[in-house]
């Protein structure tokens, strides 16, 4: 597989031949460059219309024609793709993502020996999506003993079998050999790709088919237990009821074809090549509309890759009554969100809780959006929403407890939040998170410093690198009054979190402490020259920290009203 994501990734991002003498020709050499551009920044709406129009004006280069068809293909648009990808045929250029553009024109149109043609004219995809490709198109012919000794060939290349037997089985079942499908899904074959979401879907309709409901109810329990989706839930219900479910996965030869596209993609995603899951994931969708696992991926790239806007647009392709919307509708807002439209987000999360409030990630995931947003009234409520619909509060759920508590503590509610943070300590008694929050609000408010302490130094154990838990065991060693116990974990904080004005703020007083003046008053002015940072913490006072530059931390303290500066004593804390 690596080898073959090499060969294809060099393909695609090699670049054919330079451009002569750009600006000879007027216009051209603009058009040229905004595509290049607009490629860089992968924006593939822009990068496509300016091929486009650099082609109009010089349409026999092959390497616009080639970045044209990579273009179209990211946007979606594969049909212009093969329109672009025939022309360099034509003039016989050899291009991957060009043939990629053909094989899918071939099979959306069930030209299937066409494509059987240029596979074996080595005019194909690449190693893995070759073989299966090809086992798929002599089905379309009806040549299904050709199609399974093909399958069976791929099979025999090194690494390729779990393909080759996952969609070999998916040949079986589209032609109503379940028993022969069953035999692969369920026995040594069956591992791999049968285990995801997908697979295990696809083995359980066809368990069905084979009058064995109460198996693969079983399966979806073995496989996911009592954590089910809206689809899932849907498909184990109808089992239930006893019902023959059909096998849907794959229907014909093009959704075989499809399905390796998909299959292709699901396998570069996990290689986190974007550009490659992308177009892989496209071709899916171009050759089986529905296929909403194929817009789910190619929305999720597109929103990794910071294409908001086409995220959002793939995203809104699911339809309301599909069992993935709620997916769908997580995914457009949070590319909302990543947009810098948190209200937009919000809205969309507030209209999803009406049709999905029954599933506590919608209500949950509404309420860390809220909390981002500091509306922690309102993310205090969908909090208690979610926990509300949790059928069986269990560990997993200590996250819930965990943010519920923070809004409360930004509303001033202790009571509430402290009764959050330890249930969520109750239900993950070592999470760092949790303890490095509670023992840091702790020593804030002056309460139970022992106790804060050991919360801290077991955090600083779990996540010895992690800079905003460092800061906090020196910082309630501070509280402590053990100044020269908290230098070392102040300086270390400082090098794991070097901009931060919080840190730095910290480390000047602690150096305050210790009677290093000269160094602290270095250090709140580090600290203050971060505070207008985009990532600075909100607990850094600008106005405080000049203060202290101006006439010391003792004089700051005093005017505060607050505890001077005291060595340790048997008593602190308790």
């Amino acid at each position: 597989m690596t080898a073959w994501t090499q060969t294809v990734r060099a393909a695609l991002l090699a670049t054919a031949l330079v451009l002569p003498s750009l600006a000879s020709a007027q216009g051209f050499a603009g058009d040229y460059l905004a595509a290049r551009q607009a490629s860089f920044l992968g924006d593939f709406k822009s990068a496509a219309h300016y091929y486009g129009k650099a082609l109009a004006r010089d349409p026999g280069r092959p390497e616009l024609l080639e970045r044209a068809v990579l273009a179209n293909i990211s946007l979606g648009e594969v049909d212009r793709a093969g329109s672009y990808a025939e022309r360099l045929a034509q003039d016989g250029y050899s291009s991957q993502i060009a043939q990629m553009a053909l094989v899918a024109r071939d099979a959306r149109g069930e030209a299937y020996g066409a494509i059987v043609q240029a596979i074996d004219d080595k005019r194909g995809l690449g190693p893995l999506a070759d073989g299966l490709v090809k086992a798929w198109s002599q089905l379309g012919e009806g040549d299904m003993t050709s199609a399974l000794v093909t399958f069976d060939e791929v099979a025999g290349i090194q690494g390729l079998a779990p393909f080759a037997a996952y969609h070999k089985a998916f040949a079986l079942a589209s032609v109503g050999d379940y028993e022969g499908a069953e035999l692969i899904l369920g026995g040594k074959q069956g591992s791999g790709l049968a285990a995801t979401r997908r697979g295990v879907m696809a083995h359980a309709e066809i368990l069905s088919q084979l009058d064995r409901n109460d198996d693969a109810v079983q399966l979806l329990t073995d496989s996911f237990g009592g954590n089910l989706d809206p689809g899932l839930e849907d498909l184990r219900t109808r089992l239930e009821g006893g019902e023959t479910v059909p096998f849907t996965h794959v229907r014909s030869p093009r959704d075989g074809i499809a399905e390796v596209f998909y299959t292709v993609a699901g396998a570069l995603a996990s290689e986190n090549n974007e550009d490659l899951t992308l177009l892989y994931a496209q071709m899916a969708e171009y050759l089986r509309k529905d296929h909403t696992d194929a817009i789910l991926l190619s929305a999720e790239v597109l929103s990794k890759i910071g294409q908001y806007d086409q995220a959002i647009e793939t995203y809104a392709k699911v339809p309301k009554e599909n069992e993935a919307y709620h997916a769908a509708e997580l995914g457009r807002a949070e590319a909302l969100r990543a947009s810098g439209d948190m209200d937009a987000a919000i809205a969309v999360l507030e209209e999803l809780a009406k049709s999905h409030g029954s599933m506590p990630v919608v209500s949950s995931t509404l309420g860390d959006y809220l909390r981002q947003d500091e509306r922690y009234d309102e993310a205090v409520t969908a909090y208690s929403e979610a926990l509300s619909k949790v059928a069986e509060i269990s560990e997993r759920h200590w996250f819930l407890f965990y943010a519920r508590a923070i809004s409360y503590e930004r509303l001033d509610k202790w009571t509430e939040a402290e009764a959050d943070f330890r249930k969520a300590l109750d239900l993950n008694p070592e999470q760092p998170q949790v303890l490095n929050y509670l023992g840091y609000s702790l020593v804030e408010k002056q309460v139970k410093l022992d106790e804060a302490l050991d919360m801290i130094e077991r955090a600083v154990e779990t996540r010895p690198n992690a800079g905003y838990i460092v800061d906090s065991l020196g910082w309630v060693l501070y509280r402590l009054g053990r100044y020269e116990e908290a230098v070392p974990h102040m300086e270390h904080a400082a090098e794991l979190m070097p901009i931060d004005p919080v840190v730095n703020d910290h480390l000047g007083d602690v150096y305050w402490a210790v009677g290093r003046e000269r160094e602290a008053e270095f250090m709140w002015k580090r600290a203050l020259s971060f505070v207008d940072w985009e990532d600075a913490a909100a607990e850094a006072d600008p106005e405080r920290i000049k203060r202290k530059i101006e006439v010391g931390l003792d004089q700051v303290l005093e005017e505060e009203g607050s505890p001077p500066l005291t060595l340790a004593d048997d008593s602190a804390g308790n």
